[in-house]
């Protein structure tokens, strides 16, 4: 299935980059690309460079490279964190003539407050990655979140085997819908284990790692130390625990979780320390949301793979929805092999032996 999705997605880009690849040199602002004959500009809005390094490593430049094949005018900028800051730029794109605008919201309502907004304006908005509750998006892109915690809780699961163990959840950010949905996903999983016993959970505010690792030192002070595993919802959230397993030196011996393949997340699976992580193919993701809103500076309507629903704003929001990735030592690999991530900067100094006997060569 993943290779079908794949393979839709990669010739219905095409198509929209041949209809709208014609046109001028007009420049846009703030980083934007060349212009067309459209009339009209596309704004994305990422949310932070502090819970994941994805936005900044690899969505900006994915998204660039799909507009500028376009020819289409663009402002990518990222609200460093901020919601006033997330809604400043929303209102600088309106007022500069965005025509669509791609949102990945650090919470729903300031997202969905957006939206509105913009709604009013007659331009259209996709929310990207993060579904706003109770936002009025003409469409959403991202993968199925709640599959992405299935890959978690599986993932877990493999780690500890058939043995009785006591588990704590450490989930992401209480605001974030997508965090919502990635517990949903693994406690659909764990919960049916009669092996396992569920002893703490708590949400990390913001995804804040350090907080993170407050939270989880608490947990294991609390326990005793008595944790045998670790559903970290994404790879931030999984080293701040190992950090505190390292002080403990247990590091290793309880199977931590994570989710974007970093690189520090993925050195931590080939250290042993981290037993998987959930792999988002990203460039899956941008093409997704540039071929939607190409298709919409058009006056064309875009394609999708199914609904999501807004359980505040309660309706069904037409979604493209994408197929994550479990991934641990034995398909490691594969990460490389997509061009996700460097074999230079992941396999680097003692690292080099460690890619080398999973097969990364």
């Amino acid at each position: 299935m993943r290779k079908g999705i794949l393979s839709l997605t990669a010739v219905s880009v095409a198509a929209a980059l041949t209809l709208t690849a014609c046109g001028g040199d007009d420049s846009g602002d703030n980083g934007s690309g060349s212009g067309s004959g459209n009339k009209g500009k596309i704004g994305v809005i990422l949310p932070d460079t502090k819970s994941s390094a994805r936005y900044e490593s690899f969505d900006r430049p994915f998204l660039e490279q799909s507009f500028k094949a376009a020819g289409v005018q663009y402002d990518i900028q990222n609200a460093e964190g901020s919601t006033q800051r997330f809604q400043t730029i929303a209102d600088q794109m309106l007022t500069s003539g965005v025509t669509v605008l791609i949102t990945d919201g650090l919470d729903s309502n300031s997202a969905a407050a957006v939206q509105r907004k913009a709604q009013a304006q007659g331009v259209k908005t996709i929310d990207y990655d993060r579904l706003a509750l109770g936002g009025v998006s003409d469409y959403y892109v991202s993968f199925d979140n709640v599959k992405v915690g299935e890959e978690l809780g599986k993932g877990l699961q493999k780690c500890l085997g058939d043995k009785k163990a006591n588990i704590v959840y450490l989930n992401g950010a209480p605001t974030d819908n997508n965090a919502t949905l990635f517990a949903q996903g693994a406690h659909s999983v764990l919960d049916k284990d009669t092996n396992y016993t569920k002893t703490a959970e708590q949400a990390v505010p913001d995804w804040d790692n350090q907080q993170a690792a407050t939270i989880f030192e608490q947990m294991w002070t609390d326990k005793g130390g008595k944790i045998d595993g670790v559903l970290a919802a994404n790879d931030g959230l999984g080293n701040a625990a190992i950090s505190i397993l390292k002080k403990n030196s247990a590091a290793g011996k309880v199977p931590v979780t994570g989710q974007d393949a970093t690189i520090e997340g993925l050195q931590n699976i080939l250290d042993g320390n981290q037993c998987m992580t959930v792999y988002k193919p990203i460039k899956q993701e941008t093409d997704a949301a540039a071929k939607l809103a190409i298709a919409l500076l058009n006056g064309q309507k875009g394609e999708t793979n199914g609904t999501t629903k807004d359980t505040v704003g309660k309706r069904d929001v037409p979604s493209v929805l994408l197929n994550p990735v479990g991934v641990t030592k034995e398909n490691i690999k594969q990460v490389v092999t997509d061009g996700f991530v460097k074999k230079e900067e992941l396999c680097k100094g003692a690292y080099a032996a460690k890619c080398k006997a999973a097969g990364i060569e």
